[in-house]
């Protein structure tokens, strides 16, 4: 078996990354034979036996157990429809709207209107690509203010970094208020909003580099005048708060 190529080379779809059969295509990756080829433009990424390619671009494709950040697009009789950076809507029904009851007929849009961001979990997709939200977790919430970022949904863990240290230390030098979709949305309120988003967009441009964080932590050392650390600021996910 050899290995073609490199960790974080960057190559484009129907290059060869490996050749033999020692090892197994990954995510982003395909088997052609004795050889294993790059599905899309990407960053080469080798875990044990396995090698993949980590898209540089592409929407995100919806799995139960993520959580995501959504945009209200519409509400129905008894049912919320979003936007989740996806090729498919997503729904939020009535019954996974709050642990309490809300009656049947009520207006929706007292709780969750059009244009409203929600940090919600996938409890379900359907093999029609139905896919079906919740706000029953500790975690979930309406997000008020703030502005929402777009970042490549595959590029999301090396935002988060390590144990969480990168957004961490984002968090802590900017003052900011900062929740993660596995979408690819990033929903940032705070003491310097600009800063943070721009901390964030080059972690998405440069998640290739090594040392990136240094290389942000000089980066922000260098614009911030935070000295308070992060704030926390009020959300609500309980479709009955106002």
């Amino acid at each position: 078996m050899t290995i073609l190529k490199n960790e974080k080379d960057l190559v484009v779809p129907g290059e060869v990354l490996a050749e033999g059969l020692d090892y197994l295509p990954g995510y982003g990756a395909f088997r052609e034979g004795e050889k294993i080829l790059a599905k899309n433009v990407g960053i080469v990424a080798i875990r044990e036996r396995n090698v993949g390619v980590v898209a540089l671009s592409g929407r995100y494709m919806p799995k139960a157990g993520d959580k995501v950040i959504g945009e209200v697009l519409d509400v129905q009789m008894s049912t919320w429809f979003l936007d989740i950076n996806s090729p498919y809507q997503a729904s939020l029904g009535i019954g996974e709207a709050s642990e309490e009851y809300v009656e049947r007929g009520a207006d929706l849009s007292r709780y969750f209107d059009v244009g409203n961001a929600l940090y919600a979990k996938i409890i379900s997709v359907s093999k029609h690509k139905n896919v079906q939200l919740t706000m029953k977790d500790i975690m979930c919430k309406k997000l008020r203010g703030g502005k929402i970022v777009d970042i490549t949904p595959s590029k999301v863990p090396r935002l988060i970094g390590k144990a969480g240290s990168m957004i961490s230390m984002i968090k802590e030098k900017t003052g900011c208020n900062i929740v993660i979709g596995q979408n690819g949305r990033v929903w940032i309120k705070g003491e310097n909003e600009d800063l943070a988003t721009q901390a964030v967009l080059m972690v998405n441009e440069k998640s290739h580099m090594d040392g990136l964080t240094n290389v942000i932590t000089e980066f922000l050392d260098a614009n911030s005048t935070v000295t308070t650390g992060t704030k926390t600021d009020y959300v609500e996910g309980d479709v009955n708060a106002q």
